[in-house]
């Protein structure tokens, strides 16, 4: 039995959900994390609570909210009084969204930098003391193909993304020295239930103004929905295996980003990383910290 010790967000659906299962199977410690455990999600946890019967791996169920900070150090407490340490941190949680950025509003973009920015900075601040203590960790950040390339009609999920990977790299190189990793994993489109979740805009009376084209947002998601319902869709399952071959992967050796985007190829993404990786360099080595920090 895997002793590592794997913290999940948003393991209610998604990819939350397959990771927690995958991780089960190979036989990790999984702290699996969602909120409504005894209310709305009591069907998902049922689900992980059986399915965690006939595996070799060993499941605890937290309760976890990542935009309340009281509900996240509490699940922090819980985890390390029933596990003892974190050796991985996988924040999943996230929410998105789809059309006129314009008819988005404030509250909305609050909701969704309080989810995919917020909750990540929330959680980092639970769990990093103890890693940094034990020199010792990894922390995989979910991030998209849209937080390195714009795709219109996205705004509020796009500048969120792109806000976590500054986030996430920044991290990166604080931590290096301490002996815990920090990556990101930008994945491309799969089908999960994030497209059913998805928020609409809700001033639909600026959406008007941009006629004739009001019908390109939905044009273009109900096409790449389409596309992900397809008979050559790619399988969720291949973005859960890229995560556990990154937790698999000796600890200084993962690479910052990882791009998982089998149905356009990672083409774009991949050429902006490959673009700022050397300027990363050169900029961390012109500012005297190229002998302790290093891009992998």
């Amino acid at each position: 039995m895997n002793k590592q010790n794997i913290l999940v967000t948003g393991s209610s659906s998604g990819f939350g959900f397959l990771l927690t299962q995958a991780l089960l199977d190979q036989g990790y410690t999984v702290f699996a994390t969602m909120r409504h455990i005894d209310g709305q999600n009591a069907d998902r946890a049922a689900q992980l609570r059986r399915y965690a019967l006939e595996r070799s791996g060993v499941l605890h169920l937290l309760e976890l909210d990542v935009t309340d900070e009281a509900s996240v150090a509490t699940a922090i407490e819980n985890m390390l009084q029933q596990g003892g340490r974190i050796d991985v941190v996988i924040n999943n949680a996230g929410i998105g969204g789809g059309g006129y950025t314009e008819a988005f509003s404030v509250e909305q973009f609050q909701k969704t930098f309080d989810v995919n920015v917020f909750g990540i900075q929330r959680v980092m601040r639970a769990v990093l003391p103890t890693m940094r203590a034990r020199r010792s960790g990894l922390i995989v950040n979910i991030s998209s193909l849209q937080g390195r390339i714009v795709i219109p009609f996205a705004g509020a999920y796009t500048s969120s993304k792109f806000a976590v990977e500054g986030l996430a790299e920044s991290y990166h190189y604080e931590l290096a020295p301490l002996g815990v990793d920090v990556v990101i994993v930008e994945p491309g489109g799969f089908l999960t239930g994030y497209w059913s979740k998805m928020m609409s805009a809700e001033d639909q009376g600026r959406v008007s103004g941009y006629a004739p084209a009001t019908d390109l947002p939905d044009t273009l998601w109900n096409g790449v929905i389409a596309n992900l319902q397809s008979e050559n869709a790619p399988d969720p399952r291949i973005l859960v295996s890229a995560i556990v071959n990154l937790i698999e992967t000796p600890a200084g050796k993962r690479p910052l980003r990882t791009v998982v985007d089998p149905m356009m190829g990672g083409a774009a993404p991949t050429a902006v990383n490959q673009t700022t990786e050397p300027i990363q360099r050169e900029l961390l080595k012109a500012l005297g910290l190229g002998d302790r920090i290093s891009v992998q």
